[in-house]
């Protein structure tokens, strides 16, 4: 099993710049290059200062030149949000900045509140077409002369420019949660990324299930990797470990609130929803118990296990509402003292 970091640029408040978070964001990228992490990625969002991700191709090509080894991964483009003709190029053109070091996520969407403000209101489960027909779209745009007819896209002849540096095209990633997502991904020749957000390791299961059936169903494709996303925190002490476990329940308190999508924002904030208002799913206890959060050999026995249900790749969401410092000592100790346990 390989290791990438997840990550965005955070904001809780006005107290940190936009500046300092960069700056933070590129410094816990270049020391999971230097632990020996194989990716590292970052998605898009659109207005939320508690993820700050307008255009992960921005972050590529700008770590591009702060790093040397590590792959840099759009995880993920909001297929909506893009034309192929746009995107095909684009993408090429930050393969080529990063010297062929790039992973080319993408997903259907899932903030309504994004597609209130992007797509003029669109039910953001009707992303799932646009994923579909842009996916087989950007594969013949890369390769050559193509021309589209569909429902969503028409364009005429026309073609990428410029081409990818990796042939023939970077690595793709879909995100899936149902079944069809799933067989739509092998099917395409894509690698899948799922993450079971707050819930236990059953979840876990059921995504592996899919993919493994996805697998099945599609026995003309080779097998794609599978990376699982979750939020991951070493602590050394008792101490330690609650301070991670409240600042994920922080940060979930965020992102429901976003997701419910019943506030107006404040200059791009909105008020987290309480302990009450998430309720027991999101519960501190119930965190620790479901995230890979806990000493080294805790979470070494967590990481095991999702090894041994075939997960090829373990992504470490470092996303939590800690102090950098915090944060920068958690990735070292994953580094020292669990990783070694996979190699």
């Amino acid at each position: 099993m390989k290791f990438s970091l997840f990550l965005h640029m955070e904001r809780y408040d006005e107290s940190k710049t936009h500046q300092q978070s960069l700056a933070e964001l590129t410094e816990l990228v270049q020391i999971a290059e230097q632990g020996g992490f194989e990716m590292a990625w970052i998605g898009e969002h659109h207005a939320m200062e508690f993820t700050i991700a307008p255009n992960p191709l921005n972050f590529i090509a700008y770590l591009a030149d702060k790093t040397s080894t590590i792959r840099l991964g759009a995880g993920t483009f909001i297929a909506p949000f893009w034309h192929p003709v746009k995107l095909a190029g684009e993408a090429a053109l930050a393969d080529i900045m990063c010297n062929g070091r790039l992973e080319f996520g993408i997903a259907r969407g899932a903030y309504q509140a994004e597609f209130d403000r992007v797509m003029n209101g669109m039910p953001s489960a009707d992303g799932g077409k646009y994923l579909r027909e842009m996916v087989p779209a950007l594969q013949k745009l890369w390769a050559g002369d193509y021309a589209h007819d569909g429902e969503l896209f028409q364009f005429p002849t026309t073609t990428s420019v410029p081409k990818p540096l990796q042939q023939p095209h970077p690595p793709m990633w879909i995100a899936a949660r149902d079944p069809d997502s799933h067989n739509f991904a092998v099917s395409a020749g894509c690698n899948v990324m799922v993450t079971p957000l707050q819930k236990d390791d059953e979840e876990v299961q059921d995504l592996m299930h899919k993919f493994n059936d996805a697998i099945a169903n599609n026995p003309q494709v080779s097998r794609p990797d599978i990376m699982l996303l979750r939020h991951t925190f070493v602590g050394e002490n008792e101490q330690e470990l609650q301070a991670g476990t409240d600042a994920l329940h922080h940060w979930y308190a965020m992102f429901m609130a976003w997701a419910k999508n019943t506030q107006t924002p404040d200059n791009g904030f909105v008020n987290r929803l309480s302990t009450e208002d998430l309720g027991e799913s999101f519960s501190p206890s119930a965190l620790r118990n479901n995230l890979a959060v806990g000493t080294p050999d805790e979470v070494i026995a967590r990481l095991k296990y999702y090894e041994s249900l075939g997960v090829s790749q373990y992504s470490y969401w470092a996303d939590n509402s800690l102090s950098f410092e915090e944060k920068k000592k958690s990735l070292q100790l994953f580094i020292e003292k669990v990783m070694p346990a996979f190699q």
